[in-house]
């Protein structure tokens, strides 16, 4: 039985094809294994099933993002040569009203093509030293104007020592600033941000608009709420795939109507000082 276990577990944590070998010649005992050889075969195909069909549906993704494009830019270039035309208040309206409908499918045209090269992507990046204090607090002064102008004022709180990962420094970018955005759609008007030393990210704001349901399904992909129409549904699909390739973890929370987000960046190399 310890035989059986020690290479069941074996074999679900790598991509060997080999079956479970035992050496006893109990008949059950090997029934059993057997049993677990036929489970084994049967895992291996859904996988490869699930691995072909989500490949595909990448370079589905993909394609059509590509394609979008052109049409896009077409009729980007024809809406600014109707700009200089001398056209009525009803066809300023409406002509406003196409060019908002445009730059929310380019904008989810390119959430669709970041999408697809990020999940696609090997998780090969070369890892640089980041102070994660540092990075928070560029990514928090990028978005200042931003929160300013929603009326939200930040409450951070970080460690006295720095804390220290070795990760994709462009990638960590891009969850923080999904973060901030996600925080800036559904905040009634404040944030709190902490890091602590265990390399824990915490992104937490009232947010009355959102039920747990809702923020159950915030990681799916395409899903959205009625409180963020403008959005693609991709930031936070997008967010938890980079968290994932860094060997993070991701969660959210809804109590008291308190959406909290929780990012925690373990690994082996980290540093505090």
């Amino acid at each position: 039985m310890d035989e059986i276990c020690g290479e069941f577990i074996e074999h679900l944590s790598n991509k060997s094809n080999t079956l479970i070998s035992i050496s006893t010649g109990d008949k059950q005992i090997r029934h059993f294994a057997a049993e677990l050889n036929k489970q084994l075969r049967l895992l291996r195909k859904q996988r490869q099933q699930y691995l072909s069909g989500d490949r595909e549906l990448n370079e589905a993704v993909t394609n059509i993002s590509h394609d979008l494009r052109t049409p896009l830019t077409a009729i980007c270039g024809y809406m600014e040569l109707l700009e200089g035309e001398e056209k009525s208040d009803s066809v300023e309206r409406y002509l406003n009203i196409i060019s908002n409908r445009v730059e929310t499918l380019k904008q989810l045209t390119e959430e669709l093509f970041r999408y697809s090269v990020i999940i696609t992507s090997e998780n090969d990046t070369v890892k640089e030293k980041v102070i994660l204090g540092e990075a928070l607090e560029e990514s928090i002064a990028g978005f200042y104007a931003v929160l300013k102008e929603h009326g939200i004022e930040p409450n951070i709180q970080l460690p006295q020592n720095k804390v220290v990962r070795y990760l994709n420094p462009s990638a960590l970018s891009r969850v923080l600033s999904n973060l901030l955005n996600n925080a800036i759609k559904y905040s009634d008007g404040d944030l709190d941000i902490t890091l602590t030393k265990a390399g824990e990210i915490v992104f937490t704001n009232t947010a009355s608009r959102l039920n747990e349901v809702q923020v159950g399904k915030l990681f799916d992909r395409f899903y959205t709420v009625e409180a963020a129409r403008e959005s693609t549904g991709l930031g936070l699909a997008i967010t938890r795939t980079l968290i994932e390739q860094m060997n993070g973890t991701i969660s959210a929370e809804y109590n008291n109507k308190k959406l909290s987000i929780c990012i925690l960046l373990s690994d082996s190399n980290n540093e505090t000082y």
